[in-house]
């Protein structure tokens, strides 16, 4: 695989962007990269393995086919130009932001390294296709729904953090504000762009953008924070699992997952619910169903990322050596929501131990 292309002018960007303002900045510090944070919130006391121990050169390979792969089916001409996605999503919002994410875990930044074509081609048609109310669609009533719009967003932040396109800015804070109001009384937030009722799976993907956004330095009240954080507390099981809506529903290894990503990104690192939330993933990481696959373990990685320590340790080689024994030989990874998504998912879980992407930033 080519090693991830971090220019002078990327790198300068990327630390400017972990400077901006963020949720961890009102009494959270924010850690530093490779530093191990255990539950207890002190350092782990165990060592960490390193990128260069973890990314083993099958890895590499796999990650490098992934992305040639994904690479391929962009979108290079016409009104849809930076999309991806066929099947049932041609030109989604959603998975054109997860393989922007993607390429951007390898470095590439809008205009900037081996894939920095294909992230500014992506920046591009999110922008494009941000509704004047701030909804990231390609129609206003598009099925992508809040996923679409909150993987979509989370895409333009990082864009937008380490480039600083005033264009980008302008449509990331469109996209903040519709966020901002459709968020319900509860915390959460549900498919359509307006005040609802709520699910933790669209809502996890609405507090990761807004952290990205805030972080690049767009302005996201503390309120909306605290009442997310007070809804996904309220959503845990007795067992540490993570229930599908706050007053009831089933518990999940997908919806964990996200309960722990949706804290962590809200600047809670430690607690009962963040300890027991992990240790029901570990003991149920072969319960996931071949539908929510990508989808839990994307937000599973990037958990036990942020544990660090002996989560971390133990959870990457496994799902690594999952991954790679799962990839088809065109580069790609399968899925009910097409080869794009995937293969799309698979890359930014291969590439966590990058460390690129501000989002993912300690």
């Amino acid at each position: 695989m080519n090693k991830p292309q971090a220019s002078n002018r990327s790198v300068h960007s990327r630390r400017h962007f972990l400077r901006a303002a963020s949720w961890l900045g009102s009494g959270i510090p924010l850690l530093g990269a490779g530093t191990a944070l255990a539950v207890d919130g002190g350092e782990n006391p165990e060592k960490e393995k390193t990128a260069e121990e973890l990314l083993n050169p099958e890895t590499k390979t796999a990650i490098d086919r992934g992305l040639r792969f994904l690479a391929g089916r962009q979108v290079t001409l016409g009104s849809n130009r930076g999309a991806f996605g066929s099947g049932g999503y041609p030109g989604s919002v959603g998975i054109c932001g997860l393989a922007g994410i993607a390429f951007m875990s390898s470095g590439s930044t809008p205009g900037i390294g081996t894939y920095g074509k294909n992230v500014e081609d992506v920046a591009d048609f999110l922008a494009r296709n941000t509704q004047k109310s701030g909804y990231i669609a390609r129609q206003s009533n598009d099925l992508g729904n809040m996923y679409g719009h909150g993987f979509a967003m989370l895409c333009l932040s990082q864009a937008y953090g380490m480039s600083g396109k005033r264009e980008l800015g302008e449509k990331l804070k469109l996209a903040v504000n519709c966020t901002i109001a459709a968020q319900n009384d509860q915390g959460g937030w549900r498919y359509r762009p307006v005040k609802s009722d709520a699910d933790l799976s669209v809502t996890v993907c609405q507090v990761m953008a807004l952290r990205g956004a805030r972080d690049a330095g767009i302005n996201v009240p503390d309120k909306v924070r605290d009442k997310t954080i007070d809804y996904v507390k309220k959503s845990q099981a007795g067992d540490g699992s993570f229930r599908y809506t706050m007053n009831g529903g089933h518990t999940t290894f997908p919806l964990t997952a996200a309960g722990l990503v949706s804290l962590f990104s809200a600047g809670i690192y430690e607690g009962k619910e963040i300890e027991r939330g992990l240790e029901y993933l570990k003991g149920n990481r072969e319960s996931l169903s071949n539908h929510y696959y990508f989808y839990g373990h994307y937000y599973a990685v990037q958990a036990m990322w942020h544990a660090g320590g002996r989560w971390w340790n133990e959870w990457y080689p496994y799902i690594r050596e999952v991954l790679v024994k799962k990839q088809s030989k065109n580069g790609s990874w399968s899925s009910s929501y097409g080869a794009e998504y995937a293969t799309a998912m698979a890359t930014i879980i291969l590439q966590m131990p990058n460390d690129m992407l501000p989002i993912f930033a300690r």
